[in-house]
């Protein structure tokens, strides 16, 4: 099952310049352009920095550490993190192995309905013990307060809002018509503010619309409709906002 995810990661990956031919399609995947990573766009988009991260990590064999960058994605709601989290409880891998907490991490990839995650969420129930499946509400609470939507969402928008300030020095947000300098090997580089500032990666509304747009359809293996059950097992949860983030390997900046 991993091998099927992380191929979906690196389809979502690489599915930005073809979409952005379409002018009413997704923008972009901004994790393909060298000089937007360079001018820090990434500083603010910490879900796509820290799945990035977990996916060089994990390439390279460095387990634990992938570990530790997909948990920090997903506490900024990313669903693929999530997911990646969940397959290496499943396989123990930079982690002992714990099938209860990788239905649960699934479960909370699938949290939106991606049909994709909802499929081998029920995959990871059918391989679960009664005795495990017992464990998963109580346990499941714990990881929904601090990495569901209902925390995850506003942490992740109150950074977009920040960015967004600190990119223009302006509470009143950013000015598509400021070009973004960067330095490059004869000088300095402009990148127009129509691109760094394309509203579909800092308007939450249309940020989520577009992450649901590239993981509502499976990219995950093949999906049969009897497979899923549409509702969590995992009840509902006071929502943890304020919550520290998990800890990571020291990184470049």
């Amino acid at each position: 099952m991993r091998h099927a995810l992380l191929l979906g990661l690196a389809l979502a990956c690489a599915s930005g310049p073809l979409a952005a031919t379409a002018p009413a399609g997704p923008p972009p995947d901004p994790t393909e352009d060298p000089m937007l990573i360079t001018a820090g766009f990434l500083e603010h988009h910490q879900d796509m920095r820290y799945r990035l991260l977990g996916l060089e990590a994990y390439k390279a064999g460095r387990f634990e550490d992938a570990l530790g960058f997909f948990r920090r994605a997903a506490f900024f709601a990313d669903k693929p993190s999530q997911g990646m989290v969940a397959e290496m409880y499943w396989n123990g891998q930079g982690v002992a192995r714990d099938p209860v907490q990788a239905y649960i991490w699934m479960d909370l990839a699938a949290e939106r309905g991606y049909l994709g995650f909802l499929a081998l969420r029920e995959r990871y129930w059918k391989g679960l013990t009664e005795a495990e499946r017992a464990r998963v509400p109580a346990e499941g609470q714990a990881v929904f307060a601090r990495f569901g939507d209902a925390a995850a969402k506003p942490r992740y928008e109150h950074q977009l809002r920040i960015g967004q300030r600190e990119m223009t020095g302006s509470r009143t947000g950013f000015n598509r018509g400021v070009s973004i300098e960067i330095p490059g090997p004869e000088g300095s580089i402009a990148i127009p503010g129509t691109k760094f500032y394309d509203e579909r990666y800092w308007d939450a509304k249309k940020y989520w619309a577009w992450q649901d747009r590239i993981w509502r359809k499976p990219r995950i293996g093949r999906v049969t409709i009897g497979e899923i059950e549409a509702v969590s097992r995992i009840p509902d949860t006071k929502p943890e906002v304020d919550a520290p983030a998990p800890e990571v390997a020291p990184t470049p900046r």
